[in-house]
């Protein structure tokens, strides 16, 4: 299944809006969230285009989940957040997808209710080749 205006199933410029793809994990894409006011923040976004994880097998959901687990370790181990946040939203882009959201004690937010797009923090390219790598190399 496919969606002409799901960034998530067209990439290219439709993805660039909000993220950048880091890589393909088992049943899903791992993707930087452009916006990096809490630096490590990324998107696990489901391979097809369904709306809800009801949509999906059951062994399917437990793939996608075991995605998730994946890029959460990477993150933790990258950034060291002092708690990582799970959003599963929704209602405007229609693609199954968790943003996993990096918390720190020592920035704005913590404790408080989440902003789904700060719009305050985004970096170079060279800054944001860096944040992935750092990744890539703890998953």
């Amino acid at each position: 299944m496919n969606n002409s205006d799901c960034g998530y199933c067209q990439g290219g410029e439709y993805l660039a809006k909000f993220g950048i793809k880091i890589c393909d994990l088992d049943v899903s894409q791992l993707i930087l969230f452009k916006e990096q006011s809490k630096p490590g923040r990324c998107i696990v976004a489901y391979k097809d285009h369904v709306s809800e994880i009801v949509d999906i097998s059951d062994e399917e959901r437990n793939r996608f989940f075991a995605d998730v687990n994946r890029a959460a370790k990477a993150i933790h181990a990258a950034f060291h957040p002092d708690k990582l946040n799970y959003g599963a939203y929704g209602d405007t882009g229609c693609h199954l997808h968790m943003h996993l959201v990096p918390k720190y004690k020592d920035k704005d937010e913590w404790g408080g209710v989440f902003q789904m797009n700060p719009d305050k923090v985004y970096l170079s390219e060279d800054e944001y080749a860096e944040m992935i790598e750092k990744i890539k190399a703890c998953l």
